[in-house]
Order: C-alpha cells, then structure tokens, then sequence
C-alpha cells in the first residue's frame, strides 16, 4: 500500500519536475503566450492539489472506525481512532495532511447547522472551528484528543429539531427524550483530523462517515463528501448480512459503480471451532454471494475480513491472524485498483495540457520561422540591385507597415465590442445573479404552507441554473466566433498562420447541477415531505444545494475571466512579433541602402538566425517528448512493478 502511493507520489513529483523544466525552456525561446503560462499553471495546480479520497460508510457497530485503524495506522502500535462497542463516529470525519497548518483536530460546532451555510463554507473560516492541537509523540495523548469526535451534549428537543437532527413525528422520539425534555445529539457538526501521516502526506484523504442519521440529515455527505470520493468502502457486519438500514444506505447514497466496494467485516464471529475451516470458509462464502446479490454487486467486489483480528495481527506481528482476517485482499483490490485508475485520470488530463502548450509552441515558432524566411527571401532578392531598388523596396515596407498599423486601429473597434459582450456575459454568469435567484427560492419554500410545496421552488432554481449557464454558453459563443473572424481576416490581410480561438464550454457545469439534481431528487423525490420535519430537511438541504451551485458557478467565472484574459493572446503575440519583424525589415534594408551594413553579413546573421531557431524547435521538442515519456512511461513502469 505505502509502496503504491509512493510510487504515484514519486510520479506525480516527476511529471512536475518535467513540465516545470518545459515551461522554462519555452520562456527562455519566448515561445509561449499568456493562454500557454496559464495552461501551464493550472497543470502544474493539478498536480499539487491531486487528492485521493476513501469513504468508509456503514450504520453504527459495524466495526468501520476499526477497518481504518487496521488499514491506516496499526503502525501506531495501539488503536488510533477511538473504536468501541456502540456508536464512536458522531460527526462525519476527515483525515488529510495540509502542510500549511500544525497537526490538530478542528471541530466545528453542532450550533452551525442552525444558519444557512453549509460545511464547505465554514472551511475557510478558522474562526468558525475549534482547534486541538495534536502531540505527536504521544500516541495516548493522541488517541483520548481524537475521542472528541465521538463527544455529545443534550439539548431540548425544539434546538435538536431547529438542527434537523430529530424528528418531532418520529415515535421513538419520546423514548430518546431524558425526563427533563431533552435529547442527546452530537457536540460537532464536522472534524478534520490534520496528520502527517505517510499516507495522508501522499495526498489521501480518509472519510470516517456517521449511521444512517447523519448521513440523511447532513447534506455535505450526501451532496459532496461521499458523491465525490475515487472510492467507497461499505462497510457491513458478517453476522448480521444486509439489514433493512444497510439497503437504505447503499441505495439512497451510495449504489453500484466505479470504486464501490462492499466490506463484510467481523468474519471472526463466524469462525466456530465446532466445524472445520473449510465449513467456515464455506459459510462465509455464502454470506459473501448473499449480500452481493442484495447489494446488486459481483460476489468478487464483496470482501471479507475481520478488522479487529487483522489489527491484533499487525501490531503483535502475528502474520497467520493476519493472513486469516483477510485484510490484504481487501488492501490490495483497494490501491491496486484506486491508484492507478485515479493516475490514468490525471495522466489524459496533463496530456491535453501538454497538447495545448505544443501547439501554442508550434504555431509561435511557425509564425517566427515564417518571418524569418520571408526576410531571407527579400535579402537575397537585392543582391546585384541598385540603390533605387532598394529604395523602392524601403517604401514598400513602410506602405506594409503603415497598412498594418491602420489594421490595429479596427482592432481597437473590436476589443470594444469584445468589452461589451464580456460585460454582458456576467450578468448571466455571474454570482449577483446567483444570489439573487437563491434569496427568492428561499423566500418561495418559506412561503409554502405545506412541504410537498417547496419542492416546486427548488425545481425552478435548478431549471433557471441551467438557463443561466445555457445563456452564458451562446454568449461565450458568440464571443468565440467574433474572435475567428476578426484572426481569419487578419491572416488574410496580412498572411499570418493564425490558429483558432481556444475554445471555452460550460457544459461540465451544466452537468454538475445535472448531478446535484439528481441528488435532490434522490433524497426528496417521494411523497412524505408532508411532515413539518421534511420540511426542515429540505430548507438545510437546500442550503448545501445553493452552496454547491455557488461553487459551481464560482469555477465557471474563474474559467470565464481566465477564458477572456487569454482568448486574444495568440492574436497579439503574433501581432507583435509581425509588427516586430516589419520594424526590423525597414531598419535591415534602410541599413543596406545607407551602405552602414553589408547585405551578406546579414543574410549570413538571418540565415543562422534561421538555423537557432530550428536547433530550439528541436531541442523543445525533445523536452516535450521527455515530459510524454514520464507521463506514460512510469505508468507502464509501475503496472510491471
């Protein structure tokens, strides 16, 4: 496992290593334009913030805090995560490495599910979250500090409700009630366990998820955490199969797909010494193809183990109880399967990253080289010539130069028109808007006099989403094609090799509110949002929608803004350096017919101007290669391995 992700750390570190050094080769050949550094930057980015996420999710007593002490961190020596009969996971519990903070434990309140804001916005806000530091050095220490993710307080019914943690129509209700009116409900809403942890160092993320309450009434697990993991383990008790909370789990939240794996763990209550091994074995077999046809997965993506047993062996080093838990199939179809799926994903990205810079590379070099040639050919026609046609040379540089800088004068009536369709962009696409449309949503549901009303509401915020990005994307259009025409008649006015416009499309955010939806529709598709509880739900859930939607929206303004800024960059690079050549044309010839330079010298100087340029298109070139070779030659290298 520690292996795996070494090796794909090892790789990702390398690929920037490689893309790094090609990004300085082009600066040093002036061979890359404003889009080109961005692209750079944001493969670069992707690299650095490459995460791999696992959520562990099950009901409460299926033993999944002690599967992520036995997989992650049974080098500790003693259980690190607390791990005990009951309920130990009250809030939902993240554990990553951020370099930029000391190891600690933040804990954000319970009292923050009474606002509008959901998890995600408060992760910026350190003041939000209350912060244990952790001492490293004392693994005790460490184990009672994290125990305060298992911490509750009691509070009167009507705050639990206002929290959406309980249900007033609920019959179990008034069992859960102590005397003095009041429930138990979690102390925390979320934590974040910051550790340098090897694993964690890497890059992965763990997701230790609540029973099914939480994750029903916390919409940051349904409608982000657990929706976007690489993978997901569920994490199911041997003894008891597939319950009727276990189906609900797996429908509503999590289902068959890509990284889906079901845990059937605590195989050890089915080890009885009155049957053979093989009678064992056969048992847990069946159980094992029991709960894949429940789950409506293979029975081969269905793992028994004992996560406890597998603790217990790995800490005492007892090889043969660990090879009995059964833990490192489970281990090994987890990374062996994850890492190099997730290395595949980033590896076609960082290719089409590589792809764009190569072609803003080319078409540089080829406007340069064409430049280059074409000074050589007017050279070289002068020689033999006399000063009066030379001079008639000179006039008609300064007429081309005079003409193209009347053609840069239009230009300045188009970047007014291109001012003019960015401005109206924003008002579709931008986050006025989107507020706007979420403060009248929330006013609609408030005035809804029954539940099953607030739905309506919600659906129209979601259509008038998609219209909005669906206005954005014609507008974008029609930016795009203004672009193409005003590079095709540039080129034909002045025969410059102009590449297209890069292009910009929305359609991945149109998909991601497609997919919120489908969330939403999930959770609140069925007819029992009569009850004033649902009510509430829905209102907390909404919350979370409108603070993904947000998100959404945020990213495809970033892509906007980032878009507009680079969109002319090809154009005025090759502008330039046309207007540049034309400047160096007129001083060339205007030195020759001054008799202050020789035509051979400088036909020599452009020819080996001419040979440097070539030598550099080879020698980016060849680093380019490179940078292919370690994004797909380590990948082939770590399969062999």
């Amino acid at each position: 496992m520690m292996q795996d992700f070494q090796q794909y750390g090892a790789w990702r570190a390398a690929v920037a290593v490689a893309l790094e050094g090609y990004g300085a080769a082009l600066q040093q050949a002036a061979l890359i334009d404003a889009a080109g550094e961005q692209q750079l930057a944001h493969a670069l980015a992707r690299l650095r913030d490459d995460r791999l996420s696992v959520a562990f999710v099950a009901e409460f007593s299926r033993g999944k805090t002690e599967l992520i002490n036995a997989i992650f961190f049974a080098d500790y020596g003693q259980r690190i995560l607390p791990s005990t009969a009951g309920r130990t996971t009250m809030c939902p519990t993240e554990l990553l490495w951020d370099p930029a903070l000391p190891p600690c434990i933040r804990l954000l309140p319970i009292g923050t599910r009474a606002g509008q804001l959901s998890t995600s916005d408060f992760r910026d806000d350190q003041t939000a979250w209350t912060v244990l530091p952790l001492d490293l050095e004392a693994p005790d220490q460490m184990h009672e500090t994290f125990r305060q993710v298992s911490q509750t307080r009691r509070v009167p019914a009507d705050e639990a409700e206002r929290y959406g943690l309980v249900d007033p129509l609920d019959p179990d209700l008034a069992a859960s009630l102590a005397p003095d009116g009041t429930v138990e409900i979690p102390a925390w809403r979320h934590a974040i366990i910051n550790l340098p942890h090897p694993l964690l160092k890497q890059g992965l993320v763990i997701l230790d998820t609540p029973g099914l309450n939480a994750i029903g009434t916390e919409p940051e697990l349904t409608l982000n955490l657990i929706p976007n993991a690489h993978a997901v383990l569920f994490v199911l008790a041997a003894e008891t199969g597939v319950t009727k909370s276990d189906i609900e789990v797996w429908r509503t939240h999590i289902g068959a797909g890509p990284g889906r794996l079901a845990v059937l763990n605590k195989i050890d209550a089915m080890w009885d010494e009155l049957r053979s091994a093989q009678e064992n074995d056969a048992e847990i077999a069946r159980q094992q193809r029991d709960v894949a046809q429940l789950l409506g997965l293979d029975a081969a993506r269905v793992y028994p183990v004992s996560a406890q047993k597998a603790l217990v062996g790995k800490i005492n080093g007892d090889m043969a109880l660990l090879e009995k838990s059964r833990l490192g199939a489970l281990e090994a179809a987890l990374f062996h399967d994850l890492i190099p799926a997730r290395r595949d994903i980033v590896r076609r990205q960082l290719r089409r990253d590589l792809d764009a810079l190569l072609a803003g590379q080319q078409a540089l070099a080829g406007a340069r080289a064409r430049d280059l040639v074409e000074q050589l050919q007017e050279l070289r026609s002068l020689r033999g010539k006399n000063q009066g046609v030379i001079a008639h040379m000179m006039r008609r540089v300064d007429a081309e130069k005079k003409e193209f800088d009347a053609s840069l004068f239009k230009l300045q009536g188009t970047r007014a028109v291109f001012a003019r369709l960015s401005t109206e962009l924003y008002t579709s696409l931008g986050m006025d808007a989107v507020q706007d449309q979420t403060e009248a949503v929330r006013a609609a549901m408030q005035a809804a006099r029954f539940a099953t009303g607030m739905r309506a509401p919600v659906r129209t915020y979601f259509e008038q989403m998609r219209v909005n990005l669906e206005v954005s994307n014609a507008k974008i259009a029609e930016i795009g094609a203004m672009m193409e025409t005003m590079t095709r008649r540039f080129s034909a006015e002045h025969g410059l090799a102009l590449s297209a416009p890069m292009n910009l499309s929305l359609d991945r955010y149109r998909q991601e509110i497609d997919e919120i939806e489908a969330l939403f529709l999930k959770q609140f598709g069925t007819a029992t949002l009569w009850m004033t509880s649902r009510a509430t739900l829905l209102e907390r859930f909404f919350d979370s929608i409108a603070s993904r939607v947000r998100r959404s929206f945020r990213a495809a303004n970033a892509d906007a803004e980032s878009w507009l800024k680079v969109i002319m960059a090809p154009l005025e690079a090759q502008i330039r350096q046309h207007r540049d050549q034309l400047r160096h044309r007129q001083a060339s010839i205007q030195r020759i017919h001054d008799a202050t330079d020789s035509l051979e010298q400088k036909i020599a100087a452009f020819e080996e101007g001419q040979a440097g340029l070539e030598r550099t298109r080879a020698r980016l070139a060849a680093v380019a290669a490179g940078v292919a070779a370690v994004l797909d030659g380590e990948s082939a290298e770590l399969e062999a391995a």
